[in-house]
């Protein structure tokens, strides 16, 4: 339970919604960095090509640094002087073409991308106007720009300036990879201080539900509320809930009142009356048919008071008085006391050997409440069985008869406070508390009330209580 606190808790989900965040954002971002990278090498490129083709027109415009007259017609000393002035970028390449073929290149190794396509070459040497292209294979690619040079004359001159891209591809991914590299790095780096942040901002909450968890009796803590720090939105929270701390101690001091002046309330004057019935009854002599009447009607009154306050007390802290217990001493005590109740065909089931921590007088209670719900609705023929048994890392003490059973819509509705079955079982003499009585006695124990029952072949009741109790129980 404490890991799945721990891997399911607020912190976590606050951490991975982080992670998935920041992870969306540095996907984005390293995308948009590598787009924005290779925007900046297209436009240094071309205006690389650019420059080429305005510093070989002006050369073509001036004059011949061999002769010292303008080059005229000559378009290949263009070339040949350009050439031999003009030292190529890296990945750049310098290509003249003359009269449809190449002239002269440099350096001379051309990318296979051009080398390796003739036909490029021939239609760019062709070319009659400016032309800007791009051609690629698996390996490479190349962008270029092709200036015709047209001088008076039948010799077609075309200048080609082409730069392959592919080294600076690697270079820019390389670079987006170091620096994702270093991102992930820092992401790693700071989940970890925000774990610790996250954490520093949750305690208030975690220590919310701590103190919220040890408030068990107002009656041992009567002032314990949960401190404020700050003014954020938890210190509203911490805030809100002492002032429901506040109303629930109110409405507990309430209700232990009336509690206590119910009981006196009633009890008073049943006893009032009892022994005001006592007297009658020497009056009357042998005509008290009305006051037995009277009388049994104020024992199922004092029966049904006793019971409310048992109902009542089961949510105070000392309701039980722990102790270890024998079950299989126990269950042999409540088959004999069990069988002085009516004659019926009882059995012994099971007999668990083991030892239980619980309050011996309210765990006899709850039995006997189940027993006497299975004589009520038996007959003297019928088998009432009691016995214990070991489930799990549980104990359980069970009641089976053969009687009338229960319908299945009624059987989780009887257990509750004053609710009877609606099928054709015979009336209780009490008042429908008995299996709520049961109920709670199980539950301070930390432990369930089940039932099993089918019309016309009987019913089964267990109460499951853990070997090891709660840690708020204590012997």
């Amino acid at each position: 339970m404490r890991w799945r606190r721990v891997f399911l808790g607020a912190r976590v989900k606050i951490l991975v919604w982080l992670v998935v965040l920041i992870a969306l954002s540095m996907i984005v971002s390293i995308f948009s960095i590598r787009q924005i990278l290779f925007s900046q090498l297209l436009e240094r490129v071309q205006r690389s090509l650019e420059q080429e083709v305005e510093e070989i027109q002006r050369l073509a415009n001036g004059r011949n640094p061999a002769t010292g007259e303008p080059f005229g017609n000559d378009v290949a000393a263009i070339f040949d002087v350009f050439l031999a002035r003009s030292v190529p970028e890296d990945d750049e390449f310098l290509i003249t073409l003359l009269n449809g073929k190449v002239y002269q290149t440099s350096p001379i190794a051309l990318p296979n991308a051009l080398g390796k396509n003739p036909d490029l070459l021939r239609s760019l040497a062709q070319v009659k106007r400016p032309l800007q292209g791009k051609t690629s294979t698996p390996q490479e690619t190349i962008i270029y720009l092709a200036q015709p040079m047209q001088p008076a004359g039948n010799r077609l001159g075309v200048f080609v300036v082409a730069h392959s891209l592919s080294n600076l591809k690697k270079e820019i991914d390389q670079a987006v990879l170091v620096a994702a590299q270093v991102i992930v790095s820092v992401l790693f780096l700071a989940l970890i201080l925000a774990w610790f942040v996250i954490g520093r901002v949750l305690s208030p909450l975690e220590l919310l539900t701590e103190t919220a968890r040890s408030i068990k009796d107002f009656n041992q803590f009567p002032n314990r509320r949960i401190p404020i720090e700050g003014t954020d939105e938890i210190a509203e929270l911490t805030a809100t809930f002492n002032e429901m701390l506040d109303r629930l101690q109110a409405s507990f001091s309430s209700q232990r009142e009336f509690i206590h002046d119910a009981s006196h309330e009633f009890q008073t004057p049943i006893t009032v009356i009892r022994g005001n019935l006592e007297v009658l009854r020497q009056t009357l002599g042998n005509h008290y048919e009305a006051i037995d009447l009277m009388h049994d009607e104020l024992d199922r009154m004092s029966r049904l008071v006793d019971d409310l306050l048992l109902l009542a007390r089961a949510e105070q802290p000392d309701f039980l008085n722990l102790e270890l217990i024998e079950t299989n001493k126990f269950t042999q005590t409540l088959i004999t006391k069990a069988k002085a109740l009516a004659p019926r065909n009882w059995q012994l089931g099971t007999i668990a050997s083991v030892r239980i921590v619980a309050d011996r007088h309210r765990l006899t209670q709850a039995v006997m409440n189940l027993v006497q719900n299975a004589v009520e609705h038996t007959t003297t023929n019928d088998v009432i069985t009691l016995g214990s048994k070991l489930i799990g890392d549980s104990v359980c003490f069970w009641v089976e008869d053969t009687g009338t059973g229960i319908d299945p819509a009624d059987q989780v509705r009887i257990m509750q406070r004053f609710a009877r079955a609606a099928n054709g079982r015979r009336k209780s003499k009490g008042a429908g508390l008995g299996l709520a009585i049961v109920s709670a006695i199980a539950e301070a124990h930390g432990g369930t009330l089940t039932v099993t029952s089918q019309l016309g072949k009987g019913s089964r009741f267990s109460l499951i209580f853990p070997l090891d109790p709660p840690h708020d129980m204590v012997i």
